[in-house]
Order: C-alpha cells, then sequence, then structure tokens
C-alpha cells in the first residue's frame, strides 16, 4: 500500500463509503478489502471513482425517496384560491431540501438555456459536474447543517483566507483580481466561499465569525470585486434587521465600508457570453429560453420564502440567505457579473449547493412520525452491487 495514487485512492473510497445509506454500510468494508487486492496505483484510482460514482448514486436516490415520501405523507390543499408553495408543509418547513429542489432547477433551466443557444457542449458539462458535486457535498453536510455549529466563527475565518490570498495572487484580468485557474476551469473564490460564510456567520454570529466577515469584506474591496461586496452587505444588513447585535453590526459597517470602496474604484470588464447579461441575451436565443433563465433566477431566493413561518433562531438566517442571493440576481442584472446556476460556471453552483447544505432542515427534520422512519432498500439497491464490482478495472 505505497504511492500517491494509493493514498488518493483510499481518501476517495472513504468518501463513497461515507455517501452509502446506513443499510448498505457492509458495502464499505468490502469494498475497502477489494482495493487491497488491486495491484497498481491507476488501477485502484479507477476502482475507487467507479465507487464513489456508483455510492453517490445511491445516496441521492435514498434522498430523494425520502422527499418524496414526505411530500406524498403531506396532504394538498384542494380547490384553495390561496394555496401557494409555502403551503406545502413537507416542503416548505424543510428549506434546505427546497434549496436543493430550486439549485436543480436553476442549473437545469441554464442546460437548456445554453444547449438552445449553441454553446460549447463542455460548458453545459462543467454546470452539470458542478450540480453533481453540490448535490454530494449536500448529501455529506447533512448532519453537520444539524449541529450548533459550535467551530461556525474559526471555519468562516479560515474561508476569508482564500478570498484574501486570490485578492494578492489570482489571475488577473482588467485590473481585477477574482479568480484561480484550476486546470482548464478558472473559478472565482468568492461566489463559491462567500454564501457559505455568511450562511455560517448567520447561523453563530461570534467575535471570531465578525473577524472573518471583515477579512473577506477587504478581501473583496482588494480584488476589487463590486458585486460580491454588494451581496456581503445585503446579506449582512439583512441579518442585522432580523437579529440586532453588537457583533453583526460591526460586520455590516466593514461590509459597507468595502462596498463603497469598490464604487469608487473603475470596472471595466467586458461581457463575456454565455456568463454575463444572461438576464437579456437568452431572450434574443428564444423567448422560452428567456422565460427559463428568468424562472432559474428567482428559484435561487426561494427557500427564503419559509422565513415567516419558521423559528425565531432561523428567520434571520433565511433572511440572510435570501438577500444573499437576491443580490448576486441583481448584480447580474445590473453590470457584467456571472449570472448565477443560469449562466455558465461552475463556482455560482457549488456556492449555491454549499450554502444550500448550511440551511435548517437537514434531512429527516420535522416529517410525520411516519414517513420518519428510514426507507426500506430500494429493490434495484442489489444490482448496484454489480455495478460496484464493475467498478474494478480488469
Amino acid at each position: 500500500m505505497s504511492g500517491m495514487g494509493r493514498r488518493l485512492a483510499s481518501v476517495i473510497l472513504s468518501a463513497a463509503s461515507r455517501l452509502l445509506p446506513p443499510h448498505l454500510s457492509s458495502w464499505s468494508r468490502a469494498m475497502a478489502r477489494e482495493l487491497i487486492e488491486i495491484p497498481g496505483d491507476r488501477a485502484a484510482l479507477l476502482f475507487a471513482a467507479g465507487c464513489l460514482r456508483a455510492a453517490a448514486a445511491l445516496a441521492i436516490a435514498a434522498r430523494l425517496r425520502s422527499a418524496f415520501a414526505a411530500i406524498k405523507a403531506v396532504p394538498l390543499p384542494v380547490a384553495s384560491p390561496t394555496w401557494s408553495l409555502t403551503d406545502m408543509n413537507g416542503i416548505s418547513a424543510r428549506p434546505r431540501l427546497l434549496g436543493l429542489l430550486c439549485g436543480a432547477l436553476a442549473v437545469a433551466m441554464g442546460m437548456a438555456y445554453m444547449l438552445a443557444a449553441g454553446a460549447p457542449s463542455r460548458y453545459i458539462l462543467v454546470n452539470l459536474g458542478a450540480g453533481v458535486l453540490g448535490a454530494a457535498a449536500w448529501i455529506a453536510l447533512g448532519r453537520t447543517a444539524r449541529s450548533p455549529l459550535a467551530g461556525a466563527g474559526t471555519a468562516i475565518l479560515a474561508l476569508s483566507a482564500p478570498l484574501l490570498v486570490t485578492a494578492l495572487f489570482g489571475a488577473a484580468a482588467e485590473g481585477a483580481s477574482r479568480w484561480v485557474h484550476v486546470g482548464p476551469l478558472s473559478l472565482q473564490v468568492s461566489l463559491i466561499v462567500l454564501p457559505a460564510m455568511i450562511i455560517l456567520y448567520a447561523r453563530r454570529p461570534d467575535a471570531v465569525g465578525t473577524a472573518g466577515m471583515i477579512a473577506a469584506a477587504l478581501a473583496l474591496a482588494v480584488q476589487p470585486d463590486r458585486a460580491m461586496a454588494g451581496v456581503l452587505a445585503a446579506a449582512l444588513i439583512a441579518f442585522l434587521l432580523a437579529s440586532p447585535g453588537r457583533l453583526p453590526g460591526l460586520a455590516a459597517a466593514a461590509s459597507l465600508l468595502g462596498f463603497g470602496w469598490t464604487l469608487l474604484r473603475p470596472d471595466t470588464l467586458p461581457a463575456t457570453a454565455y456568463v454575463d447579461r444572461v438576464l437579456y441575451t437568452a431572450f434574443g436565443v428564444h423567448p422560452l429560453a428567456g422565460a427559463a433563465v428568468l424562472a432559474g433566477a428567482a428559484a435561487l431566493a426561494v427557500p427564503a420564502l419559509a422565513a415567516p413561518r419558521a423559528g425565531a433562531g432561523d428567520r434571520p438566517l433565511l433572511l440572510a440567505f435570501g438577500a444573499c442571493w437576491a443580490a448576486v440576481v441583481a448584480a447580474a442584472a445590473l453590470g457584467n457579473y456571472p449570472t448565477p446556476l443560469v449562466g455558465y460556471g461552475g463556482s455560482a453552483v457549488l456556492g449555491y449547493l454549499l450554502s444550500v447544505a448550511l440551511l435548517p432542515g437537514g434531512a429527516g427534520a420535522r416529517l410525520p412520525r411516519a414517513a420518519a422512519s428510514p426507507p426500506a432498500a430500494a429493490p434495484e439497491a442489489d444490482a448496484n452491487v454489480s455495478e460496484l464490482s464493475a467498478a474494478r478495472p480488469a
């Protein structure tokens, strides 16, 4: 058991084991024993990647079965003139699940637009891949989302570091340094980490977290990133109005100063096809493409509609989430900034699903007693044993 490839295969296999549904936990030991028997790092990596793919499919299927069971258990009102999405208690009481569904809808709408617009196929594949990775993170963070998050402040401070590093050493264009290059991909770090930082802070605003938010405001001012600086200010002000306090006040003041600084700096980046101005250019492709883009963009803030019915502790968090993503969409409408999820860019897809994964209402929460029991193994689950076995290269 030596070599970097073999160690990486072990890490991938560990991630696959965590994704497996509880009733398939014995598969983890089987996969580990199988990995030991495979000679060669490359063959081990291929086997581990196949296991991860199959485990992610099983985990997503299990979550969907649980979600559909919850929806089925909730009686829908009949012929009610005031019925709306928030009347679906099984969904609106679970903003985390609602956010996942809204994210999937927006990504699908964006892929449909890009397909109709003739975008390069790799753009569609990048958004799809980011959606799959985000869904896997949503599953993996299920237990974390239900915990008190005692270390949220430390996590916020740690997440501010990539923003500062990007501001100082990231890829620059037209005087702005907002990106890092990962192979052929260009990632906008702020779109990935900032929404998660906002949710973490809204869940537990402590002194360390406040320092992290101030560092984020500084980093966005230095980059400069006017859009994301405005997003940070909007989200923190919404949180402050819903949950007044000295520490949130300091964080909001710092974000306003950072946003004000970006307004004094010129922002001359040109629009990029399929990334910027999509809310307008989609209508030039076809009215249905434009409608799909608008529907997908509007869906991003839908989980915040659960705020009026949420508990006192969750309401400020949901309002901050809604303000965050409404501001991202507003920035895309007002300037040459990425159009989230419905335009090309995996950064926004990952950022949205990571922030959704930290919302209240984890899997199994607030379900009727009959629906809260773990779902029975699907008949087709045994068929996936062969898929895991087939993952081993010949």
